[in-house]
């Protein structure tokens, strides 16, 4: 095994996971959940806790696979039946709510650009017809009490509301009553400063005779993303698009990350009853997510219908049951998260929320990565040459295992000509030929197969990294120097990927191919090229990281192999 074959092997692993995790996140589908059970391990869904949705709210399967489809006038803004539009305005967010049903159904993210140095921002929350996702939250009855429904009129002091500078806190509220029932409600929406939770309130006040009993109720919809727009000369998409998963998830203590393809909101609903977890829409860099109070029974499910002929997908969370006594008031709490996938931020949001972040199969070893990743910018103020300090730090923790794998690919190389004589001696008796070298190697003391261990061990680090530099935020519109004004987009000159090329040229020259077929040889000939065309594509931070990998080999490589030539002449002489 040499040193052109290992290259080989790691292009083709490469390949082979990239095109893997973009099949996997276009067509596979994550198993179903287990339906609930009364084991200590799943929470039973009962009567109190999931009661049939009344009234506008959309009702929600049992036993079926689908739920029934519910008028357009359940969507906020839908068929232009806009309320009266609230205007928020905080430090991070500007943020729209809809007094027909006190939805929150607009929030642009102020520190995110939708591109470097332009001025419209991320608009993660939107009513828009290209980009429809809204947060809903309410209350709803399982007794004859009124409760608001979906696009119920609230009503609100002012049309708009700013976080003052030095205040902390700004609080939202929005009324609804029914005089004839005897029941007001108070949605208050509580903004901080410095993060993207928002608290939400539901006070219900029962000014009747009789108990008010009900649950309170919170859920997410949203159109489809439209499909990746064709963008380089290679691909038809950005592979990194492929990578990233768009869609539902949920988690809970028990069941951990789980995420719900658009295509599976009809094939393989989600009902599940858990305590302490969340329900989210998630894309590349950014998550919408409902985090129920802790402590009580949650229900979480989903459903798909049509509005317009357009399917919309629901997660919803629905609380337990509560009751208001005649002349009390009772306050259900809940929190809405809205922006970036910020380890810190998604920390102290809810439990697991930082498992959003979706490092797939690796994150056990991604997820040290990344806080490497952080501290190290922490220092250089620059994540382009914070992935170059990675790297070096990646490398330097594997030297002990790079030395052994260099030495083994200096013998081999070596054994070159002799090698090439035992091929020309025995062309036409393959068995013999094996045969011959393995005596040769076994006279030298040495192991083909010894380059490609420490090589193996590497390999689960390398691709653990790739997700990291694909969906970290930070790296997003992140500036590196020169020409790279953007490490998370393709590198507009190609510069890096002919580097990369360059290198690999350099790493075949330096290591001559052994014992491979006229086959094998083209193949690795035309390697750093078809590489070069690979990397064109992908963000120029990890088309950094690879080059940094390589050309630190490639020093390595070389310094190891000249100990080796000192040492074999110094015994010679």
């Amino acid at each position: 095994m040499n040193q052109t074959r290992t290259f080989l092997l790691l292009g083709l692993l490469l390949v082979a996971y990239l095109l893997w995790t973009g099949w996997e996140q276009q067509f596979n589908v994550p198993p179903a959940p287990p339906p609930p059970t009364a084991s200590a391990g799943s929470l039973a869904p009962q009567a109190s806790a999931a009661p049939t949705p009344v009234g506008a709210m959309p009702s929600m399967p049992v036993a079926t696979a689908k739920a029934a489809t519910p008028a357009a006038t359940l969507l906020p803004g839908s068929g232009g039946a806009h309320g009266q539009r609230i205007a928020v305005h905080t430090d991070l967010l500007d943020v729209t709510l809809d007094t027909a049903g006190g939805a929150l159904v607009q929030a642009r993210l102020l520190k995110y650009a939708v591109a470097p140095e332009a001025a419209p921002r991320v608009s993660l929350l939107d009513d828009s017809a290209n980009h429809y996702l809204v947060a809903q939250s309410g209350l709803v009855s399982n007794s004859a009490g009124a409760a608001p429904a979906v696009d119920a009129p609230f009503k609100a002091a002012h049309s708009s509301y700013t976080l003052a500078a030095g205040q902390k806190q700004l609080n939202v509220d929005l009324t609804w009553s029914d005089p004839a029932q005897g029941v007001a409600v108070i949605k208050r929406y509580t903004f901080t400063r410095g993060s993207y939770v928002v608290q939400v309130q539901e006070q219900v006040h029962n000014l009747g005779k009789t108990p008010w009993t009900g649950n309170a109720w919170t859920q997410l919809v949203r159109t489809a993303p439209p499909a990746p727009a064709a963008s380089h000369f290679f691909f038809l998409h950005d592979p990194s698009e492929y990578y990233s998963f768009t869609g539902g998830s949920w988690y809970s203590p028990q069941d951990k990350f789980n995420k719900l393809a658009f295509d599976e909101f009809a094939k393989q609903p989600l009902l599940r009853t858990v305590q302490d977890g969340w329900v989210a829409f998630v894309q590349r860099y950014f998550v919408a997510a409902w985090i129920p109070a802790r402590g009580g029974n949650a229900q979480f499910s989903s459903a798909t219908f049509d509005v317009g002929g357009v399917p919309h997908y629901l997660l919803r969370s629905i609380g337990p049951a509560f009751s208001v006594a005649p002349g009390a008031s009772i306050t259900q709490r809940m929190s809405l998260f809205i922006g970036p996938k910020l380890e810190h931020a998604l920390n102290a949001a809810a439990p697991g929320l930082e498992l959003s972040v979706d490092y797939g199969i690796f994150t056990v070893i991604s997820q040290p990565l990344h806080w490497v990743l952080v501290q190290l910018h922490r220092i250089t103020r620059n994540w382009g040459l914070a992935i170059i300090l990675l790297v070096v730090l990646i490398k330097a923790a594997f030297y002990w295992l790079s030395d052994k794998q260099y030495r083994s690919f200096a013998k081999m190389r070596k054994l070159a000509p002799r090698i090439k004589a035992l091929q020309a001696r025995y062309a036409d008796d393959k068995p013999k030929m094996q045969q011959a070298m393995m005596e040769l190697y076994q006279k030298e003391k040495a192991n083909p197969v010894a380059g490609c261990l420490p090589m193996l061990v590497q390999i689960p680090v390398f691709f653990a990294l790739y997700p990291v530099l694909i969906e970290s935020v930070e790296l997003r519109q992140a500036p590196f120097a020169l020409w790279i004004h953007n490490l998370s987009a393709p590198d507009p000159y190609y510069v890096l990927p002919v580097l990369y090329a360059a290198v690999m040229l350099a790493q075949q020259m330096l290591t001559p191919a052994v014992g491979m077929d006229p086959t094998q040889a083209k193949i690795m000939k035309a390697m750093p090229i078809l590489m070069a065309f690979f990397f064109a594509q992908f963000p120029a931070g990890l088309v950094l990281y690879y080059i940094t990998n390589s050309v630190l080999g490639l020093l390595q490589q070389w310094y190891v192999t000249r100990q080796v030539m000192r040492a074999d002449a110094a015994k010679t002489d």
